[in-house]
């Protein structure tokens, strides 16, 4: 099996952390050059020097500081970055919006998604488009979330942006397809994150109940009957990625231990 990305850029956003972290890591033990996009802060550059590879001046790892919801700032910068080192894999990852029902979110909570998440995207992919086309070869992989099948309860604002990003995705893989690049998402079930701990707090607080008890419902729901590590997400991400997936394309893999109940 050919998972071998010498000589290829990789641009990870939400890359300080998390999922995002751990896919940087991944690309990386599979040779990749890595760059991990995320809010200017300590952790990104702690983050940087996490990368396998990173004390080694063969190697070009980098880091980009900036915020995702600010569109031209990102256009500006990852386009100079592209210029400079042509990106072949986007992994296009980013925190989620807070939770709440849908019904009672104000409209602002529902354009600030949307830019972050969708628009956001547009962005990136646009800025790196040119470098793929000319590569004849590309990845774009969409870090999103299993409520694009099955909604999640009181994550009204994420469930309606996630299930955008999805048919933007579907969009993008059939008209993508014929310059060498695949356009696929990764739907991660419950993943040790701080995603994951914000969610089971909010919960917590809703119900008047502890966490512990919280986590224990939410596992009920999981036949695998744990949560799961980054990395196992990270690892779908780096495969989709590979040469050898290059025939997988337009297709929402969901990664949760067998949660969700549709097939």
């Amino acid at each position: 099996m050919n998972l071998d990305l010498t000589g290829k850029h990789a641009l990870v956003c939400g890359g300080s952390q998390g999922i995002g972290l751990a896919a940087g890591i991944e690309l990386a033990l599979l040779g990749a050059n890595v760059t991990l996009l995320a809010r200017p802060s300590d952790r990104l550059r702690e983050a940087l020097s996490a990368l396998p590879g990173s004390d080694d001046p063969t190697r070009a790892h980098a880091a980009v500081g900036v915020d995702m919801s600010d569109l031209d700032a990102l256009a500006t910068q990852v386009a100079a970055l592209a210029h400079n080192q042509p990106v072949q894999i986007l992994v296009n990852n980013s925190g989620g919006p807070p939770g709440g029902p849908a019904h009672t979110a104000k409209t602002q909570e529902f354009e600030a998604a949307f830019r972050q998440h969708l628009l956001a995207g547009q962005t990136l992919v646009q800025a790196v488009l040119p470098g793929m086309r000319e590569s004849g070869w590309g990845r774009i992989i969409n870090v999103i979330s299993t409520s694009v099948r099955e909604p999640i309860a009181n994550l009204g604002v994420s469930n309606s942006v996630r299930g955008a990003v999805a048919s933007w995705a579907k969009t993008l893989s059939r008209e993508l397809a014929p310059l060498g690049i695949t356009v696929n998402n990764v739907l991660p079930g419950y993943t040790r994150t701080a995603r994951l701990q914000q969610i089971i707090d909010n919960r917590a607080q809703a119900a008047g109940t502890d966490e512990a008890t919280i986590a224990r419902q939410m596992l009920a729901s999981v036949p695998a009957g744990r949560f799961a590590d980054a990395g196992e997400i990270a690892a779908t991400i780096a495969f989709l990625a590979s040469p050898a997936a290059g025939y997988i394309n337009g297709v929402s893999l969901a990664v949760d231990g067998g949660r969700m109940q549709s097939i």
